[in-house]
């Protein structure tokens, strides 16, 4: 196997170590498998109300071991979010569709605790979540943060001077209310950083980069007229909407988070294409990661990548070439 390829520098259980079990249990909010081995247990764990249905874990999974299927719509209803499984003899645990998830709706445990070993060894990135909150910016009406986000990750709290949480702003006066310090939470390792709170929110105490760029277009000669599948799916209110006569789906892209889920209940091929041009995340070197990076973003974008790592590698050089010469002087 050669370094480049997406499993060579994943770390998966040892072969030695058979497992005594594999198990499968699904209920209606959770999807999990385990490995159960005589010293260690291996877990993996989706969270169906986390999940939205897109195919980037299905994308970048070095086993292939993630499936995605569309479910049947029924005449009448309306579209429901793809089903996602893991192929529990396949799966390896190493982590991969655990640190690229925008939702963090998948989770991989190694004896109950959440390890990356793929992320720790530098295999493979962690998305870039950057959200500023300056809760100094933030007054009584920072309350309205919490309706704005589409997913319900943000949590605003507000203390009065003697340190005690106010739970009912309406009984307080116009001079009370400027004595209140603010406090605004954001589940962060579920937020694919729509900017919708930043957009649309009271003030300016929130500042989002989205982690994914790109363009998501609706190809109207083949999309079928009436349909609202993909709105119907769509994770981020606003990001999808109707003409004004009702008769076609736009793409608001301000908010678009270009993970799939449309894409992926769309009836009709390539009614709607999406291309990824950017994707937020820390530093890597990895073989598998640049294979991942093939199948999730656009050739403009890998090639741009690749010209970064090789600017850095050649600095890298540089640097020890110029400490060479200083210890021959």
């Amino acid at each position: 196997m050669t370094s480049n390829s997406p499993t060579s520098s994943i770390k998966k259980p040892r072969e030695k170590e058979l497992p005594l079990r594999l198990e499968k249990t699904e209920t209606g909010n959770q999807f999990l498998i385990e490995r159960i081995h005589h010293a260690r247990r291996y877990q993996l764990v989706i969270d169906k109300n986390l999940c939205v249905g897109c195919d980037i874990c299905k994308t970048v999974c070095p086993r292939e071991a993630i499936k995605i299927t569309k479910i049947e719509k029924k005449p009448g209803e309306k579209a429901q979010k793809p089903r996602v499984e893991v192929n529990l003899e396949k799966c390896h645990y190493c982590g991969v569709c655990n640190s690229i998830c925008p939702f963090g709706a998948i989770r991989v445990l190694i004896d109950d605790k959440n390890i990356l070993s793929v992320v720790e060894k530098g295999s493979f990135p962690e998305l870039i979540r950057e959200i500023e909150i300056n809760p100094n910016k933030c007054g009584s009406a920072c309350f309205e943060y919490e309706k704005t986000c589409p997913l319900n990750l943000i949590t605003v709290t507000f203390h009065g001077p003697d340190g005690k949480e106010i739970k009912n702003l309406d009984e307080l006066t116009k001079e009370e209310k400027k004595d209140l310090k603010a406090g605004i939470m954001v589940r962060r390792e579920r937020c694919p950083c729509c900017r919708i709170c930043e957009l649309k929110g009271p003030t300016d105490a929130i500042r989002v980069k989205p982690i994914l760029s790109g363009a998501l277009r609706i190809n109207e000669d083949k999309c079928p007229e009436d349909c609202r599948d993909c709105l119907d799916v769509c994770p981020i209110k606003g990001a999808l909407y109707l003409s004004e006569d009702e008769t076609k789906v736009r793409v608001n892209e301000l908010f678009c988070v270009y993970c799939g889920a449309c894409r992926n209940v769309c009836p009709v091929e390539g009614a709607l294409e999406l291309q990824r041009m950017d994707i937020r995340h820390t530093p890597v070197k990895s073989g598998a990661w640049n294979k991942a990076l093939e199948k999730l973003a656009s050739t403009k974008e890998i090639s741009k990548e690749l010209r970064a790592k090789g600017a850095v590698r050649a600095k890298e050089m540089v640097d020890r070439r110029f400490e060479q010469v200083k210890k021959e002087e």
